[in-house]
């Protein structure tokens, strides 16, 4: 008896203990939270330096994190959102539900950064990609002509769906609605959001899939298999620059701004290439690993502003809609 009270004793102080440290909630995207993504290694070192529990929530993809907090308002259980891009920055700013960082940090984006919100902490370039034995079209107009199959993601919920809709509105601006009716007939599916859609494509279920032009150094590096490409489209491919934010009505907010300054720093950056495989927003000391030196660079990029791209995405979803529903 005496040996199990002892028991109950130890449980209830280690409880208490638990109970003492103070959580921070961060609202993410599914595959950043998933076993293989960046989640259990960010979790396991940031509580190694913050003396609390950090709880990641996944909730889908990256564009369903702004209706998940719209949704929720001031009564979001969430501290931070991580997984939000440049595409979606000023309708999230519109919100109100958002506080400034305190960040100073060089970043090795291609481009400037001084937004007083939302911090980076990767970026790339969507893309599709491929087997490498299967011959591919080098731009949207060749690809809405020809037989090849893809797998695409939901503008509404996904990042890179929302991407894809903006790569091809940037292109071909009033003739984007031509391209997605020939479009049309090459889509299998399209799915809320980008697990689901590689998974399907890796069951070969469609030629190709909307990811990144770092999505091959996955394959070659954790799974040393080089079958993988990225198809380069002579149009340019457009950019995405992931970021994260604070909420303001956080009842961490040092918890909150330790996270943000945890993100720009080498250990967390060094997470990022072979878990997110994206490029890290402030390359490690260590630089980047071998393999992607091997990966396709676009030799034109695109990037719409924040604010251009907020008045872009409404037209260029109701274009996409209305070809898609033919």
């Amino acid at each position: 008896m005496k040996h199990l009270l002892f028991a109950a004793g130890l449980l209830c102080a280690t409880s208490a203990v638990a109970a003492d440290k103070p959580q921070l909630t961060v609202y993410t995207y599914d595959s950043f939270v998933s076993d293989w993504g960046p989640g259990p290694q960010v979790k396991e070192a940031f509580e190694a330096v913050c003396n609390c529990e950090l709880n990641l929530v996944g909730v889908e993809d990256g564009a369903a994190l702004l209706s998940r907090i719209r949704l929720e308002g001031e009564n979001s259980d969430a501290d931070i959102v991580l997984g939000l891009d440049t595409n979606l920055i000023a309708a999230t700013k519109q919100t109100g539900l958002f506080a400034p960082h305190s960040i100073n940090a060089e970043f090795s984006l291609p481009i400037e950064w001084n937004d007083e919100t939302f911090v980076p902490y990767d970026w790339g370039y969507f893309a599709f990609v491929h087997n490498k034995d299967a011959a591919v079209p080098g731009n949207f107009r060749d690809l809405a002509a020809s037989d090849t199959k893809i797998l695409i993601q939901d503008p509404r919920s996904s990042t890179p769906g929302l991407g894809l809709l903006l790569w091809v509105k940037s292109v071909y601006g009033d003739e984007a609605p031509e391209i997605w009716e020939g479009l049309s007939d090459n889509i299998v599916t399209v799915t809320k959001g980008w697990s689901e859609a590689y998974g399907l494509f890796l069951e070969g279920e469609a030629d190709m899939v909307l990811s990144y032009t770092t999505s091959p150094a996955y394959h070659l590096i954790a799974e040393d298999d080089a079958s993988k490409a990225a198809a380069a489209f002579d149009e340019g491919h457009y950019m995405q620059v992931e970021v994260a934010a604070k909420l303001a009505g956080t009842d961490q907010p040092e918890l909150a701004d330790q996270f943000l300054e945890f993100m720009t720093s080498d250990t967390f950056q060094s997470i990022i290439p072979t878990t997110n495989w994206m490029y890290p927003a402030i390359t490690p000391e260590g630089g980047l690993p071998k393999g992607f030196e091997t990966l396709h660079t676009p030799e034109k990029s695109l990037l719409l502003g924040a604010d251009e791209a907020a008045k872009m995405r409404k037209e260029a979803l109701a274009e996409w809609l209305g070809a898609l529903s033919q």
